[in-house]
């Protein structure tokens, strides 16, 4: 019998993709039976402003600087040829066809429990998928806390947020070592998210 290779699927906006996007791909291949993660560029996530989003080629140009030299991870795009706004149960439906040889585990963020019942066929995606949680600060109680498809992992807790690294950006501060250095130099190159003069 085949087994299935357990891919996470990371879903994001990565505006832009930094350490922490890194330390928790790396921390669940590593932590968990994930043999890889898949980093999953959104077009536009319908519960978000589009406004601030970098232009989605740009997105994907970063998380593919960012996984390179890294068998374990790889950068999707697959989004950018599904209908919009994106919804993840479409993805997953599409992807699970495309790829019959994986088992798709999805990674979150604990913050995005509370809201969970907003997203698109919630329910299905609950029954059909595994979901490896990640913690995240100030995180309120949920009602799928206690799902038994909801599983909760001891990744270290990460601070880092691209809006975060958006506005020192823009307040002209250096933060390199909070990124990929090939793509803090490929926004440094473009001029993204500085302050316009």
């Amino acid at each position: 019998m085949h087994i299935k290779t357990k891919t996470g699927l990371y879903f994001g906006s990565f505006n832009p993709i930094h350490n922490g996007h890194m330390m928790i791909a790396n921390y669940m291949v590593e932590y968990t039976d994930l043999k890889e993660v898949w980093f999953i560029i959104s077009p536009h996530n319908p519960l978000k402003e589009k406004t601030t989003l970098l232009a989605d080629y740009h997105r994907l140009a970063m998380v593919n600087i960012a996984v390179e030299d890294d068998a374990r991870f790889r950068a999707s795009n697959i989004e950018f040829h599904l209908p919009q706004p994106s919804f993840t149960i479409t993805t997953l439906t599409y992807l699970q066809e495309k790829y019959p040889q994986k088992e798709f585990i999805l990674i979150a963020g604990s913050d995005n429990l509370p809201s969970f019942h907003k997203w698109k066929n919630y329910q299905q995606l609950l029954d059909l998928y595994e979901f490896y949680i990640y913690p995240r600060p100030r995180k309120e109680p949920s009602i799928f806390d206690r799902h038994p498809h909801i599983h909760y992992t001891e990744a270290p807790l990460i601070e880092i947020s691209s809006s975060f690294i958006r506005k020192g950006i823009a307040e002209r501060k250096n933060l390199r070592q909070f990124m990929p250095t090939k793509v803090w130099e490929y926004i440094r190159e473009m001029h993204f998210y500085e302050e316009k003069k």
